[in-house]
C-alpha cells in the first residue's frame, strides 16, 4: 500500500473539537435526506440527532488522532496506510461502547413505530425498561456485532479518505492545500466505502438487537436465519437510501473537520 503523506503534528484534542464540528455538518447535510416531506420538514426533529452524533463524531476523530499519535515516534513521522487503518480501527473501538446502547434503543423504537404497538414512551423509558428486565446486558445487547461493524469500517473510512486526498493532490502541491471540491469528493467517497462494507453487519446487528430474547444465539445464527428467510440480498437492505445519504453527509463532515482544523492550527499552532 505504501506510505501516506507527510504528517503534520497530530493533536487528538484538536481532532475532538474539529470532529464535533464535522458531526454537526454531517447532520445538517444528511438529516434532510432522512426527512424529505417538503421544505418545511427538512430539518424537523434535528435536535436529537445533533445531540447524539456530534459527541460521537468528536470521539471518533479523537480516537483517530490518538491512534496516529500512538504510532509516531516523532510528531511529524510519516504513517503508512496500514497504520492509518489501525488508527481508524481505534476510533471505531472507542465509539462502540458509547454507541451500542443508543443503537439498541434506536432499533427498538424504530420497530415499535413500524409495528404500531407502543411499549416504550421514548428513549429514556426504553433504556429504563431494558435495564429493569435484563440489567446492563439488555442495554448493551449487540455490542459484539457493533464492534464487528464499526472497528473495520472505521479503519476503511479514515484510510480511504487519506488515500483519496493524496491521489487528488496535484503534483508539487501540499495535501493541506487541497481545494474544497476535492475535499468534498474524498469525504463523500470515503462515506460510500464505509457503508458498502458496514451495511451487512449493520443489518445483522439490527436484527439481533430487535429480536425477542433467546431467538438468536449469536451473529452466525442471525446470518443463517436471515439468508434462509430472505435471501442473500437481505444483507444489503436499504442500500440505495443509505448510499444516497452517505455521500453528501460525509462530504460535509470531512469539510467541516478540515476547515475547523485549519482554524485551530492557526489559533494554536504548537498545541
Amino acid at each position: 500500500m505504501g506510505e501516506a503523506r507527510k504528517e503534520e503534528r497530530v493533536s487528538p484534542v484538536k481532532n475532538f473539537f474539529a470532529g464535533g464540528v464535522g458531526g454537526v455538518c454531517l447532520i445538517l447535510a444528511g438529516h434532510p435526506l432522512d426527512t424529505i416531506k417538503g421544505l418545511r420538514g427538512l430539518y424537523k426533529g434535528m435536535g436529537a440527532p445533533l445531540a447524539g452524533v456530534t459527541p460521537m463524531t468528536a470521539i471518533s476523530f479523537f480516537g483517530f488522532g490518538l491512534g496516529k499519535r500512538l504510532q509516531q515516534k516523532e510528531p511529524t513521522d510519516t504513517l503508512t496506510y496500514p497504520q492509518i487503518f489501525a488508527a481508524g480501527m481505534l476510533a471505531g473501538f472507542l465509539t462502540t461502547f458509547i454507541m451500542a446502547p443508543g443503537e439498541r434503543i434506536k432499533c427498538l423504537l424504530q420497530v415499535q413505530t413500524h409495528s404500531g404497538t407502543r411499549k416504550y414512551s421514548g428513549p429514556m423509558d426504553c433504556a429504563a425498561q431494558l435495564y429493569k428486565e435484563m440489567g446492563v446486558r439488555g442495554v448493551y445487547k449487540g455490542t459484539v456485532l457493533t464492534l464487528m461493524r464499526d472497528v473495520p469500517t472505521s479503519g476503511i473510512y479514515f484510510m480511504s479518505y487519506e488515500w483519496l486526498k493524496n491521489i487528488l493532490t496535484p503534483q508539487g502541491q501540499s495535501v493541506s492545500e487541497l481545494s474544497v471540491p476535492r475535499i468534498l469528493f474524498a469525504g463523500g467517497v470515503a462515506g460510500l466505502f464505509n457503508w458498502a462494507v458496514a451495511l451487512p453487519a449493520d443489518v445483522l446487528k439490527s436484527n439481533f438487537q430487535t429480536a425477542p430474547e433467546g431467538k438468536y444465539s449469536g451473529f452466525r445464527n442471525v446470518l443463517r436465519e436471515l439468508i434462509r428467510e430472505e435471501g442473500l440480498g437481505s444483507l444489503y437492505k436499504g442500500f440505495s437510501a443509505v448510499m444516497l445519504r452517505a455521500f453528501p453527509a460525509n462530504a460535509a463532515c470531512f469539510l467541516g473537520f478540515e476547515i475547523t482544523m485549519k482554524f485551530l492550527n492557526w489559533l494554536a499552532p504548537n498545541a
